[in-house]
């Protein structure tokens, strides 16, 4: 049976294994449902002349699902080995320090997530509805 592509996310959100767990290639914030809090502003774009006071909290949820990965990004790069085993995500060629290489990964990913789920989809839902 061929399966649509836009419908085989949804089988992929959990981990299959805890070997998937340890490995370190399950990221929470980006492999799972979680991922659809990072989009709550629109949703409050949509609504934004019917329900003014769902906007606010919309756009708080949606930053602070940035926020919180942008975290996991820091820390992921922190929990690096220094022996070379990584935990991580790091490069093993960088020869920047641990605490340089969380800060890149951290501000990294808050800026794209910040522009790529908050700003960018808002303000053109904000411009439509607006029309």
């Amino acid at each position: 049976m061929t399966k649509h592509p836009m419908a085989t996310h949804l089988h992929q959100d959990a981990p299959k294994t805890d070997e998937e767990l340890k490995s370190g290639n399950y990221n929470i914030f980006r492999d799972s449902l979680l991922r659809y809090c990072g989009y709550a502003n629109e949703v409050g774009e949509s609504f934004r002349y019917q329900y003014p006071k769902f906007v606010a909290p919309s756009y708080a949820l949606a930053f602070g699902y940035c926020l919180a990965d942008s975290i996991s990004a820091g820390y992921q790069e922190l929990s690096v080995k220094e022996d070379g085993e990584d935990e991580g995500t790091s490069n093993k060629h960088d020869t920047r320090s641990k605490e340089t290489r969380a800060a890149i990964a951290f501000f990294d990913t808050l800026l794209w997530q910040s522009l790529a789920s908050v700003a960018i989809p808002g303000g053109v839902i904000n411009t439509i509805v607006r029309a």
